[in-house]
């Protein structure tokens, strides 16, 4: 798979916080918002109420092993914007992807993978 597509500047990002739809769990909050590119694009924030750097850092490289799984599956043509809590640093990728998966799939921009599993 290539490389994802990043939301890097921050009026994107404030748009997507603004008139996208957002869904919440004890992991993550994902904001999707449709985009006029036809691909999808992802970013992915972490506050310093998640902790020190190192512990953010990791927080974003959780955040992008789950979602690398489920790209593949993702209806093309969104904003996606991942947004780490608390709990997603001492949380696997696995654990996330879970999460991120019942997030995508209530927004509508995942195929249901239940049939393939």
């Amino acid at each position: 798979m290539g490389k994802i597509a990043a939301i890097t500047r921050n009026n994107d990002f404030r748009r997507a916080y603004r008139r996208g739809k957002s869904y919440v769990s004890p992991l993550l909050v994902t904001y999707a918002l449709k985009n006029r590119l036809g691909g999808t694009r992802v970013g992915i924030t972490t506050s310093k109420k998640v902790g020190n750097a190192v512990v953010r850092s990791r927080a974003r490289r959780v955040l992008r092993e789950a979602y690398r799984g489920l790209a593949p599956d993702v209806k093309p043509g969104y904003d996606l914007i991942f947004v780490a809590r608390g709990r997603t640093p001492g949380a696997k990728s696995t654990q996330v992807q879970k999460h991120m998966e019942r997030q995508l799939l209530a927004a509508g921009l995942l195929a249901d993978r239940s049939e393939t599993r």
